[in-house]
């Protein structure tokens, strides 16, 4: 592909925690391709670095597609071998690559978790039990499992590998650093520093109070006609019973949720094109088309996202039970009424609430899955603050001032806790920097890496 090796990497003899049942993990693994390398090279053992995305529930990109991979190959996590046969007992692929792009259990191809296949595992309550399963201890018992495969053939001084954690992904990358700091070289994360906090509550508080309303009033600033506009179509979907293609209802709850895209790089220009294709379809047809619809659609569905919608609060617990906190917090915040607000409409973040399983024909047929996990009070410990006090593996974390979804404040308390962390703090940036702003991003991290800062 390019410059690039990519091979495809699959295992199908990993155990959950339970034992209950065997999950397939799937990952890509990347090299530059180097014409004309020798087979003289094939012990060459090079880093290995691994990719976690964010989420929960988001699979890994296609290597070719994002723009932070080859600053990382470029950086020697690597190795110049023609194509060959690697197997190792748990994974077989025909290139020898160094960058790994994982599929976290329950995403993309790693036995991905639907309503369907959640299904397989019978009642509500054994299906919610299966969930707990997917959580970042998990994740990075899956890690630590796979790095020792990948590894087995190195000498001892070269078989730990390094991070690279977005968001959620960073979040795992805290957790790794908690539970098995002996394998790891280097971290990075990007907007990934997770709150030790041992509930959502107190994340929700503060994002309501500050980065959901800072963010709304700055898209309102940029567009101010969209304050009427947002009034007119809430109204109309108020009055009529607006149906996506699947029979799903348009609610004005529903609408609302387009505010995720406030905290990304470009989010406020994609709210408005959608603003400005309803008021054209009313103002036209007095009716929503099915391209607008799509779109929204699009934007505002977890449907194939059912980790993110159930367990999108139980990231942050440990040992307390989530309880709905984004759903009961917002009432202690008028600013999000919606059409009840006569002050003005505002957008909410990325935040998960009941009525998502009552307008989702998919995520419908969990609600009762979804009560029962949001009820559970026994998560396991996911942050050891003793041992990230004391930690010895280097962490090079990039903050942002303008993160709507992990909090600044919170950002910056936990690469306090953490030692070691050296923080890259930015407020050219936003959430997606990794994506938008990828050379410039991972320059900068490998700026810390190297020392270069004066």
């Amino acid at each position: 592909m390019g410059d690039m090796n990519i091979a495809k990497l699959v295992s199908s003899c990993w155990k959950n925690v339970s034992g209950a049942a065997s999950l397939k993990l799937f990952a890509r693994g990347v090299q530059r391709r180097v014409p004309g390398a020798t087979l003289d090279d094939k012990d060459r053992q090079l880093p290995w670095i691994v990719f976690l995305q964010g989420g929960p529930g988001g699979a890994s990109p296609q290597p070719q597609e994002v723009g932070w991979v080859n600053p990382l190959l470029d950086r020697g996590y690597q190795v110049s071998l023609p194509p060959m046969a690697l197997n190792t007992g748990y994974f077989a692929a025909y290139h020898k690559p160094q960058v790994l792009l994982l599929d976290q259990r329950g995403t993309g191809l790693s036995s991905p978790i639907t309503a369907a296949t959640l299904a397989l595992q019978g009642s509500a309550s054994k299906q919610a039990e299966y969930l707990k399963l997917f959580r970042a201890d998990n994740i990075v018992r899956d890690c630590e499992a796979i790095r020792k495969t990948l590894t087995a053939y190195y000498p001892e001084d070269r078989q730990k590998w390094s991070v690279l954690g977005q968001s959620f992904g960073g979040f795992c990358a805290v957790t790794y650093l908690s539970k098995y700091p002996e394998g790891l070289k280097e971290v990075f994360t990007t907007g990934g520093l997770p709150p030790l906090v041992t509930r959502p509550d107190p994340v929700y508080e503060r994002t309501y109070e500050e980065k959901v309303q800072s963010r709304n009033r700055a898209y309102y600033s940029k567009f101010p006609e969209d304050e009427q506009h947002v009034r007119l179509i809430l109204d109309h979907l108020t009055g009529n019973s607006v149906k996506f293609p699947d029979g799903a209802i348009l609610t004005p709850e529903r609408f609302l949720q387009l505010g995720i895209h406030f905290g990304m790089k470009g989010g406020l220009d994609l709210v408005h094109g959608i603003i400005l294709r309803c008021i054209n379809d009313l103002h036209t047809f007095g009716f929503l088309t099915r391209p607008t619809m799509s779109l929204i659609e699009n934007d505002t569905s977890a449907d194939n996202g059912i980790l993110y919608a159930i367990l999108h609060e139980a990231i942050y617990c440990q040992g307390e039970a989530s309880s709905w906190a984004a759903e009961r917090l917002l009432k202690e915040f008028p600013e999000f009424r919606g059409a009840h607000n006569p002050q003005g409409i505002f957008f909410t973040g990325e935040m998960v609430y009941k009525h998502w399983f009552e307008s989702s024909q998919e995520l419908g047929q969990l609600k009762e899955v979804a009560d029962i996990v949001a009820s559970y009070n026994d998560w396991p410990e996911l942050y050891d603050i003793s041992q990230l006090a004391r930690n010895e593996v280097p962490v090079y974390s990039a903050t942002y001032v303008e993160d709507m979804y992990v909090h600044f404040s919170y950002a910056t308390e936990t690469a306090a806790a953490i030692r070691n962390c050296r923080p890259f703090v930015t407020n050219t940036m936003y959430h997606n920097g990794l994506r938008s702003d990828s050379a410039e991003l991972m320059g900068q991290l490998f700026a810390l890496r190297d020392d270069t800062i004066d």
